[in-house]
């Protein structure tokens, strides 16, 4: 029997994980392992049970990053001339939604010689141009692809097996799952992605969230989109909802990493980038804080108050800017002074200024805030202040998409 399928002295001595741990916030959280190795590790036990005729209990692999798996292989089925099973995904401590899936892979024989990989049920597919696969390929992308492709040719060669292998990827609740994901926004439709690069999960990865930002700004870019809109979070979102002429489905969320999406818009070759933003984020732009998740830096109020002294408020309430709970509870005092919108002038000049430094005129940069609470209480949209070329990004994004309306009704046409 081979050793690293049904390897039975490491059964019951877990995944191979245990050991890994990431300390973040002081907790230290588990790793997990992708749905790329999943598909990976359900091909090469359902191939070695083709190939040997033995079932396998247990199945060894090694993820690109080095470390090896040790998983169970779950709901194993034969058939005529193939077989199927399936291993679960554990995303370790990430918040990631399909943990606890169920990747299946089902491996039967074929003449020609190679591995050829499709998708099965639960499995997307690329519907628009700019990612990993291209459009009408089933959504698994390349690490995971040579991973089953690798472990699968070496089973052959160690079986004397001279034909190829046709492997099916396929996960049930894929579809479901999906609609708690990106792939709808990207136009992968039908199910979930098999991803992963280093095939392990990092516990709230840092580099993760920063290559899905990129991969939102590169599939803009492809679409032929030059002039794009970013916006940090939900907020956000909801605020464009509001702005007539801004469309939805042209907006990139960008989380925290602000410094990050001005310089991939600017190597993808973007023209222009607009942000919209909370106030309670984008001020901090204004003090030359391009990563504004809290834990990096925080001087909201100082930044807010310091733009108020510009504009000549009085100093009690420049006193009690600074005592302020929130960001919102300082733009009702300005509001209630009858400072609020000389002091956001001040804040606008400074956003600029920063976000001209930091794209250094490789793509042009502005930025719309907004207020929630400031917006209901005035029953408008929120909008506190923009940058000086906002409005002129805003109309070349019109006119961009005018353009592609355009083209859509002559090519339906």
């Amino acid at each position: 029997m081979e050793q690293n399928i049904n390897s039975q002295a490491c059964q019951g001595q877990g995944t191979g994980l245990e050991r890994y741990r990431k300390t973040i916030d002081g907790k230290k959280l588990r790793f997990g392992y992708t749905t790329g190795s999943c598909a990976a590790a359900a091909a090469k036990a359902a191939a070695y049970m083709l190939l040997a005729r033995e079932r396998a209990e247990y199945v060894d692999l090694v993820a690109p990053k080095g470390i090896r798996l040790h998983l169970e292989v779950l709901d194993v089925s034969w058939g005529a001339g193939f077989v199927s099973c399936a291993i679960e995904k554990d995303a370790g401590d990430d918040p990631d939604v399909t943990n606890g899936a169920w990747v299946y892979a089902k491996v039967s024989k074929k003449e020609e010689e190679g591995i050829a990989i499709t998708g099965g049920a639960g499995v997307g597919i690329v519907t628009k141009p700019g990612l990993e696969q291209p459009p009408g390929a089933y959504a698994i992308n390349a690490t995971p692809r040579k991973m089953i492709e690798q472990e699968l040719l070496e089973l052959c060669k160690k079986h004397g097996y001279a034909g190829g292998l046709t492997v099916e990827v396929s996960v049930p609740q894929g579809e479901e799952l999906a609609t708690r994901t990106f792939n709808p926004k990207l136009g992968i439709t039908g199910g979930i992605s098999i991803l992963g690069t280093t095939g392990i999960v990092e516990p709230m990865s840092e580099a993760a969230l920063i290559s899905s930002i990129r991969l939102e700004l590169n599939q803009q870019i492809k679409m032929g989109r030059k002039n794009l809109v970013a916006v940090p979070g939900n907020y956000g979102q909801e605020f464009l909802k509001q702005r007539e002429g801004l469309s939805l489905d042209q907006a990139v969320k960008c989380s925290n990493y602000i410094g990050e999406a001005i310089d991939m818009a600017a190597e993808l070759g973007a023209e222009r980038l607009l942000f919209v933003s909370h106030i309670g984020k984008f001020i901090k732009v204004a003090g030359g804080i391009f990563q504004t998740h809290s834990r990096n830096a925080d001087a909201r109020l100082e930044i807010l108050t310091a733009n108020a002294v510009l504009a000549g408020v009085r100093l009690p309430l420049l006193s009690e800017l600074m005592q302020a709970v929130t960001t919102e509870e300082a733009i009702r005092l300005l509001e209630e002074e009858g400072a609020l919108e000389r002091t956001m002038a001040h804040v606008m000049e400074r956003i600029q200024l920063h976000l001209d430094r930091r794209s250094q005129g490789r793509v042009q940069v502005g930025a719309i805030v907004f207020s929630s609470e400031y917006g209901r209480r005035n029953h408008s949209n929120g909008e506190l202040g923009s940058t000086k070329n906002a409005e002129g990004i805003i109309e070349q994004i019109w006119k961009e998409q005018m353009r592609r309306d355009l083209c859509q009704e002559n090519y339906m046409a």
